[in-house]
């Protein structure tokens, strides 16, 4: 599937008002989700791992973070929340690209239901892509990362 046919999808999902599609092609699966702000997120899974998707409503801006031909692998959220990269605004965020991480290591932290959870990294290698901005909520199962395993 390439972005001709996801940008196909996503006029069929705003000219039927439609808040979530998946389809399924050729090996690959595309999950398209409208948020309440109108932003909706594209995950697309094939035979390369996950590979995440934004698109921007209006501007028809497509990124694509995950770099094609590596074998990354994602650093799921473990429940819903507001996601953030460092434990107070002072401090510097727990990870940046390009650095190298450890399992158990904190990666982030997510508020929920007011209680702050230290997510830890549960493999060991360099961090590629942090797909999620400082502050906003996050899904169950959500891409957070994406790391090349050591």
């Amino acid at each position: 599937m390439n972005l001709k046919e996801i940008k196909e999808l996503i006029t069929l999902m705003n000219e039927n008002e439609l808040v979530e599609l998946e389809v399924e092609r050729e090996g690959m699966k595309v999950r398209l989700k409208k948020s309440a702000s109108g932003k909706i997120e594209t995950i697309a899974e094939g035979q390369a791992g996950p590979k995440v998707v934004q698109v921007i409503k209006g501007d028809e801006k497509i990124s694509e973070p995950a770099k094609q031909g590596l074998n990354l692998t994602a650093i799921k959220a473990p429940m819903v929340g507001t996601f953030y990269r460092s434990a107070s605004p002072e401090t510097k965020p727990y990870i940046e690209i390009g650095q190298a991480i450890e399992i158990g290591q904190v990666v982030c932290v997510v508020e929920a239901m007011k209680l702050m959870n230290e997510i830890k990294s549960e493999v060991k290698g360099k961090v590629v892509e942090i797909l999620v901005e400082n502050a906003r909520s996050i899904e169950y199962g959500q891409p957070l990362f994406m790391v090349e395993p050591a």
